[in-house]
């Protein structure tokens, strides 16, 4: 009975010394598919089973998670590369840690600027004077959306641009407070069954890029401080990765469960093709167009962007 009890007291102390060390880690995204690969490495227990304790934070809008980060609100958060370039040109001290979406032939039609019932939009010049909401300004998707006007010839001062979060859009455009919102699925194929209104451009699919959407960034210093935690993330997401890209219904269940979108709906369209590696070079473009649109003032160090 003696030997049972130690047994028994042995096998408390380990599991009691497994749960301390799993290492806590917020990870905020905003309702969209893009953050799929750390989803799944949560659902699938891979972050678990690397000793990290992880949990997904909504964060409502894009341009706010470079805050949130240096709040120490959530350690590691899914910006655009605009929002992370921006945010780095303004001095914040980020650092991408590791990649999470992509531009991709494949989901490319998934992005558009969706336009309410009884406006009409039959090409570009039609935004002109209209209130087009966009889920975080400086965000990839108005950025790339302005930088489809000015390719069109579209001076794109003449629109009105607010912050419109994805969970809201539905709402938003049937009041009539805005004419157009830029967003992506699953919210487009809800927003069509509603008839709240269509799609009037896939302005993304006809930029036809393959650069970065979200990245996974962290702040510099807590980044340097948590180096385990970081090369356990980094595997987790590399792992979610082929998840992500090889099993559509999995994944579809974990952005389903994160976005608090219909599952029916979420699994009518492919999942944000995940690339776990990000590099320096992924970011030339996007300075380039954020600088014609005077988003970025400085010649920032693009190695020094990425955490070693």
């Amino acid at each position: 009975m003696k030997i049972r009890a130690i047994v028994a007291s042995l096998l408390a102390l380990m599991m009691a010394g497994s749960a301390h060390a799993q290492q806590k880690l917020q990870i905020g995204c905003t309702a969209t598919g893009d953050c799929a690969s750390a989803m799944i490495a949560i659902d699938e227990g891979i972050f678990k089973r690397l000793g990290l304790d992880a949990e997904m934070v909504l964060i409502g809008i894009n341009s706010n998670i470079p805050a949130a980060l240096l709040s120490n609100s959530i350690q590691i958060g899914g910006p655009t590369t605009s929002v992370f370039l921006q945010a780095a040109d303004g001095g914040l001290d980020l650092v991408a840690v590791a990649g999470a979406s992509i531009m991709n032939e494949r989901t490319a039609n998934l992005t558009s600027v969706f336009g309410r019932t009884g406006v009409t939009f039959k090409e570009p010049k039609d935004f002109v004077g209209k209130k087009v909401g966009a889920p975080g300004l400086g965000a990839f998707l108005h950025v790339l959306f302005v930088k489809w006007l000015v390719d069109k010839g579209v001076d794109p001062k003449g629109v009105n641009f607010v912050e419109v979060s994805f969970p809201t859009m539905n709402d938003i455009l049937k009041s009539g407070a805005v004419d157009a919102v830029l967003t992506g699925e699953p919210f487009v194929t809800r927003m069509t069954n509603a008839g709240t209104g269509s799609v009037a451009f896939r302005y993304v699919a006809e930029l036809n890029r393959n650069e970065p959407v979200i990245l996974y960034a962290a702040s510099r210093d807590w980044a340097e401080k948590n180096p385990e935690i970081i090369r356990k993330f980094r595997e987790g997401i590399a792992e979610g990765a082929k998840i992500v890209n090889a099993n559509r219904e999995k994944a579809s269940e974990a952005i389903s469960k994160f976005t608090k979108q219909p599952i029916d709906i979420v699994k009518l369209n492919p999942p944000a093709y995940s690339e776990p590696t990000i590099k320096s070079q992924d970011f030339a473009w996007w300075v380039d167009v954020m600088k014609q649109q005077k988003l970025m003032q400085n010649d920032l160090d693009l190695t020094k962007l990425i955490l070693k």
